[in-house]
């Protein structure tokens, strides 16, 4: 557990420190070339800092054990983590929408310097292999925030490379007399802004079904019953119920045993049942059983 904790942590303080340097080379270049779609891309980038850093804040709390008020653990503070991402995501992208839409109705905007389109190359190398690192780092150690991070740096990449489009078709409209061309660099500033909305919503809708107790489906849960039904003693699975509590999974179960077996022995079941739960299934850490008599004519509670 610490090991994950500790892989996620750096990938995040990497991330931290590449953004930051990525932010202030493409504001500055942003600037001095006058690429207002280049200034969008150095947006996000900071962007990006802010979600890593409401990560990193939310893999520390995550890490802490249960404790009398969390008998269940920490392990959704990553899923807020997540949240934060989003929101950051969706009010950068209204915030570049509107930057980008106003130059549509102003005077027409002179075409960016090609200092831009060296900036935009770096930014969209860095930024895929960053998502192509913590992509793969979060399926390693299941990581929904370390996850929602790496989405943020492909969505930097593939801004990146709408702000590329953008400044070369406007630095070539002018070149070559075609005026319309211009307008490149704010229409690719509009796009990254969609680009980084919708984004965005992905990551909280995702989050949010964690945060509101969604349960695993049948098709999910299917490994876990028949780990439950090869426990000796263990008649009938009554019902299984299993959620999503961040980078692991809580277990509530009801098992249907012989009605005439002592407490103690249906306490032994119990657990033998949390036992083999844990042992077999890594990702699930919590597991609660409840003990029913087995009735052949009771209606099983689905």
């Amino acid at each position: 557990m610490d090991n994950r904790f500790k892989q996620a942590e750096l990938a995040t303080w990497i991330g931290i420190v590449i953004n930051g340097l990525l932010a202030v080379m493409k504001g500055v270049i942003g600037w001095l070339s006058g690429s207002r779609a280049l200034i969008a891309d150095a947006a996000h980038s900071a962007s990006d800092v802010a979600g890593s850093i409401a990560v990193l804040a939310g893999l520390r709390t995550a890490k802490k054990p249960p404790d009398e008020d969390h008998p269940y653990g920490h392990g959704k503070a990553e899923n807020v983590a997540t949240i934060i991402v989003a929101i950051l995501l969706v009010v950068v992208g209204i915030e570049i929408a509107t930057s980008s839409t106003k130059v549509f109705f102003g005077e027409m905007p002179v075409a960016p310097k090609g200092i831009a389109l060296v900036a935009i190359i770096v930014s969209i190398v860095v930024k895929e292999l960053l998502f192509q690192y913590k992509y793969r780092l979060a399926k390693k150690i299941n990581s929904s925030a370390l996850l929602a991070e790496a989405w943020h740096h492909r969505s930097d990449a593939i801004s990146s490379v709408a702000a590329f489009v953008g400044v070369l078709g406007a630095i070539l409209g002018q070149h070559f007399n075609y005026p319309i061309l211009v307008y490149l660099d704010p229409l690719a500033g509009l796009l990254v802004s969609l680009i980084v909305i919708k984004i965005g919503f992905s990551l909280a809708k995702e989050s949010s079904s964690v945060m509101m107790e969604q349960v695993l489906d049948s098709e999910q849960t299917k490994p876990f019953l028949e780990t439950v039904n090869s426990v000796e003693g263990v008649m009938r699975v009554d019902e299984l119920l299993a959620r999503t509590h961040g980078h692991y999974l809580v277990i509530d179960i009801r098992v249907g045993v012989d009605p005439h077996m002592t407490v103690e022995e249906g306490h032994l079941i119990s657990k033998q049942v949390k036992k083999a739960l844990l042992a077999n299934h890594s990702d699930i850490q919590k597991v609660f059983v409840h003990i029913n008599p087995y009735d052949e004519n009771e209606v099983r509670n689905e």
